[in-house]
């Protein structure tokens, strides 16, 4: 009798087969291992089961998955590769790989058949995978050549054909939600720009896979609604995803239209994106150091202040334009050499150095640890030189200024003290007297110091009224005509004069320092004309004198405080605080005018210029700046046009010490009592179609 024998497994067909055979999911992972493969690589069926495959060397990963990328979409196919085993020692295997399906046809994953290698094929398979690397390292070194980041892309480009024998190729960018074609190799250049929503395009059908190689064909679908489809007898599109710091920054495109492509064009396509991410992020890098740089050049360009960045043994690395325009040195001159003044200790008090052209430069220094260098900030105190030298001749001036009555009040006072009993009635008198002139004179100058430290904050308020200009003019004049015997002053007013708009008070007191400084400044004598017109829709007044001149150049300087008008150096014999042409400016602002001085062929012209009433449209503006004018006593003004006197305090009388002939002392408070009568106040006033 014969005896009914079992059917032949599939099971038992797996372990008894003499090669490895390896069943892989559509997820990678590890699901048939039979007897065969566990002799060949070490690694038991409980240890390799729902995971990735473990015998796949790290160099060939991108060549594992090229393989299985073309058997999905195409044939059978076989490789000669390296395998490892869990003893690392590594094996030379001849590969079958083929698609795994269900019944419907759809993939369901991968079948491969691993068997030991003969000798020539060995060598074979080595000497193209080593030419293939060379050329892979030769297009690589070709594409890190350059760190433009638009180079780097069209290198890509250019190499990508050359390395997987593609008729055509392209890089698309990654942006947001949309993917741009930023650069392309034997297309059509009207598709460079070109840009579509990434959902609907190959590159996300390739990211929402999660592997990195995507292989479609006219086989599997149509290629018809790409913008790929532009390339006649386009049949086979391979992109591979591009990472940037391990994030997708683009992909690059492989198409085909009259080769063939196989599992190693796939295989160089991957290894070409990996290269291609890394060349990608050194440009970005290179271009955002760049970036940097430009930042920081137009911040040290912008800086009004000279900036220099010293290497570490204190030589220009860099000049910063600022730096040039204080120095005089152009950037050529100064790289590479110690900078053209001395350096403060680190970190140090900073150093004050006079320039050969007299300007003076405060220079600071600090270093920066990581890379030890120095950064040197220096900026121009010329003006602040010039203060502090003025304020120390303020300070010399002012005590001698102060001195000499407090003196004479004091020698007087003790004399009075000590011998009343013994002086004569006349005598008492005369000490009394002159005790109370210089009291005039110490209040009068307190009262210049006071008024110059008003205008410095800006708390002058003026009115701002019509008045007589004339009138005012006239007092002024015959004020100080017997002020000199040296002198001759005259009078020459034209036009309109009565509707000069200004403040009388201010105004006295302006004139008040022109005459003064026409007689201090003219020791010789000479005639001092006084002179005023209207123009237009002002009023000029001029002040010309015969006597020492502006010094060239100082014809604004000498409105500055602590400036005198008549000579630069040793100005103690004039005598003054420097304070009167600065308080005159200020006040001639204030009141909507101006005051300037011009050099003569002899002598010095003092203009100055105030606002005219008129009953044009230009008197218009002059009228609402009367109403609107600050600290206006109500009633000044009538609405009729009627004019405003001036005050009965107006009649301007310089101080005493002005002239060899000494006016009366209850004259001499006159400017004071001018000076007090301005107001203050605390607030002050300062002035679509196709995818990829």
């Amino acid at each position: 009798m014969s005896s009914e024998r079992a059917p032949l497994s599939a099971d038992a067909v797996l372990a008894s087969s003499a090669d490895a055979v390896v069943g892989i999911d559509s997820e990678r992972r590890v699901t048939v291992w039979n007897p065969a493969a566990e002799r060949m690589f070490g690694w038991r069926e409980n240890e390799v089961l729902g995971r990735e495959l473990p015998i796949i060397p790290a160099e060939l990963t991108a060549e594992h998955g090229a393989v299985l990328e073309q058997v999905r979409s195409g044939s059978p196919l076989a490789v000669f590769t390296r395998r490892v085993r869990k003893d690392g020692a590594v094996i030379d295997v001849r590969i079958n790989t083929s698609c795994a399906r269900d019944r419907e046809g759809a993939h369901i994953g991968w079948v491969q058949t691993l068997s030991p290698w003969n000798e020539v094929q060995v060598q074979s398979a080595a000497m193209e995978r080593a030419r293939l690397v060379r050329r892979l390292t030769d297009v690589v070194a070709d594409i890190n050549a350059d760190l433009s980041l638009k180079s780097v892309l069209d290198r890509i480009s250019g190499s990508l054909t050359e390395l997987t024998g593609a008729d055509a190729g392209g890089f698309v960018l990654l942006n947001e939600d949309r993917v741009e074609l930023v650069s392309l190799t034997d297309l059509s250049e009207n598709l460079h720009g070109y840009s579509a929503p990434l959902e609907t395009s190959l590159f996300g059908e390739l990211l929402r896979s999660g592997k990195s190689v995507l292989l479609a064909n006219d086989d599997t679908r149509t290629l018809d609604d790409l913008v790929w489809a532009d390339l006649p007898g386009l049949h086979t599109i391979a992109l591979c995803v591009s990472n940037v710091h391990g994030r997708p920054y683009g992909a690059l495109y492989a198409l085909y239209s009259q080769r063939r492509v196989g599992h190693v064009e796939l295989e160089l396509l991957e290894l070409l994106a990996a290269h291609a991410g890394v060349a990608i992020g050194n440009a970005m890098a290179y271009e955002e150091l760049n970036l940097q740089r430009v930042h920081e050049q137009a911040v040290s360009d912008s800086s009004a202040d000279g900036i220099a960045v010293l290497d570490f043994g204190g030589r220009v690395r860099k000049w910063n334009r600022s730096a040039v325009e204080l120095t005089g040195y152009p950037v050529e001159a100064v790289e590479g050499r110690h900078p053209p003044f001395p350096l403060p200790a680190s970190h140090g008090e900073p150093v004050k150095h006079q320039l050969k052209d007299g300007r003076w430069l405060e220079i600071l220094m600090a270093r920066i640890p990581r890379t030890h260098e120095w950064v040197v900030d220096f900026r121009d105190i010329t003006a602040q030189k010039a203060l502090e030298t003025e304020q120390e001749f303020f300070l010399a001036t002012t005590g001698h200024e102060l001195r000499t009555p407090i003196t004479v009040i004091q020698g007087y006072a003790t004399t009075l003290m000590r011998k009343w009993d013994r002086l004569s009635a006349e005598a008492q008198r005369e000490a009394v007297g002159t005790i109370a002139e210089r009291s005039a004179t110490l209040s009068a100058l307190v009262d210049r110091l006071r008024l110059g430290s008003d205008v410095a904050r800006g708390e002058l308020d003026v009115k701002r009224v019509r008045f007589d200009l004339r009138e005012l003019l006239r007092r002024s004049v015959t004020a100080f005509t017997p002020l000199s015997e040296r002198h001759d002053m005259t009078l020459e007013a034209e036009g309109e004069l009565t509707r000069a708009v200004g403040d009388p008070l201010a105004t006295g007191i302006i004139m008040d320092q022109l005459l003064d400084n026409a007689i201090k400044f003219s020791p010789e004598g000479g005639t001092v004309r006084v002179s005023a017109r209207v123009e237009g829709d002002h009023v000029t007044v001029l002040v010309d004198d015969e006597g020492l001149g502006v010094v060239p150049g100082d014809e604004d300087r000498i409105f500055d405080r602590f400036v005198q008008s008549g000579v630069r150096g040793d100005r103690r014999g004039f005598g003054g605080l420097g304070l009167g042409l600065y308080i005159v400016r200020q006040l001639a602002r204030e009141q909507g005018g101006e005051v300037t001085a011009h050099r003569r062929e002899r002598g010095t012209r003092m203009r100055l210029t105030l606002p005219r009433h008129g009953d044009g449209p230009t008197g218009t503006a002059a009228a609402a700046s009367e109403e609107q004018a600050p600290g206006r006593v109500p009633g000044q003004a009538d609405g009729g046009g009627g004019e405003v006197s001036p005050e009965p305090s107006l009649p301007p009388v310089p101080p005493a010490r002005v002239s060899h002939r000494q006016p009366p002392p209850q004259e001499t408070s006159n400017s004071t009592k001018a000076a007090e009568a301005l107001p203050r106040q605390r607030s002050g006033r300062r002035g679509a179609g196709r995818r990829p």
